[in-house]
C-alpha cells in the first residue's frame, strides 16, 4: 500500500475498486472516438493558430501529488501557466470557444484517466499555485479521491476563484461518493450542465 493509499483509506467497494473499473471501462470503450475527434480538432486548431495541439500543465491530484494533465489547446501559448479563472476570455481563440463549449477540450484526459492520474468523476485538479484551495481541499478531505474530468462543484458551476465553497462541496464528495452519484454527474455534464476551468471575463 502507498503513502497515499494509507493517508486516504478507502471506505467502501465502489472507492476501493468500482470506481477505477469504471473508470478503465468508459475510457478504453471511449478512447478510439475520442482520438478520430481529437484529430479533427487537432487540424482546426492548426488552421487557426500556429503551436502546439496539446496543452499540458502540470496539476495537483490524489494525496497532492503532482502529475500531468492534457487537454486540447483553446487558449494562447503565453497564458499556460496561469488559472483559467484569472485569463481574460479574450484570450480563448474562435476554435477554443467551440471546443470549451463543447467540452471537446477535455477529451486528451481520457489519456489521464487510462493512467491512473484521473477519474471520470471528482474534484478539478487545481494547479500548484492555487495555494488558498489546496489548503482548504486538504482541510474537507477533497484529496482522497482522484480528480475528475467533470465534478460536483462545476455541474453546480461552482469554480476555482471560489476556493472555500469548492472544497467544501468537493470533500463532501469525497466522503459520499457513489456509482449512482457519479452516473448522475456523467448524466448533467452531458446535457450542458457540467463545466470544464472556467475563464474569466474581458
Amino acid at each position: 500500500m502507498t503513502d497515499t493509499e494509507m493517508k486516504y483509506e478507502s471506505r467502501g467497494t465502489y472507492e476501493i475498486a468500482g470506481k477505477r473499473i469504471l473508470d478503465l471501462c468508459l475510457a478504453f470503450l471511449l478512447a478510439i472516438p475520442a482520438l478520430l475527434i481529437c484529430l479533427i480538432c487537432a487540424v482546426a486548431i492548426r488552421y487557426e493558430r500556429n503551436g502546439s495541439v496539446l496543452f499540458k500543465q502540470i496539476r495537483i491530484g490524489r494525496g497532492q501529488e503532482k502529475f500531468t494533465l492534457f487537454k486540447l489547446r483553446t487558449m494562447a501559448v503565453e497564458t499556460e501557466h496561469r488559472p483559467s479563472h484569472e485569463i481574460s476570455s479574450a484570450k480563448v481563440t474562435r476554435v477554443g470557444r467551440f471546443l470549451r463549449k463543447t467540452k471537446l477540450d477535455e477529451l486528451p484526459q481520457i489519456i489521464n484517466v487510462i493512467k491512473g492520474d484521473m477519474s471520470f468523476v471528482g474534484p478539478r485538479p487545481c494547479l500548484p499555485s492555487q495555494t488558498e484551495l489546496i489548503m482548504q481541499r486538504e482541510k474537507e478531505g477533497a484529496y482522497r479521491v482522484r480528480p475528475g474530468i467533470t465534478g460536483r462543484g462545476q455541474v453546480q458551476g461552482i469554480d476555482m476563484s471560489s476556493p472555500s465553497e469548492l472544497a467544501r462541496i468537493d470533500g463532501d464528495y469525497a466522503s459520499t461518493m457513489s456509482l449512482g452519484g457519479d452516473l448522475r454527474l456523467m448524466a448533467l455534464t452531458l446535457i450542458g450542465r457540467g463545466g470544464g476551468d472556467a475563464v474569466g471575463g474581458n
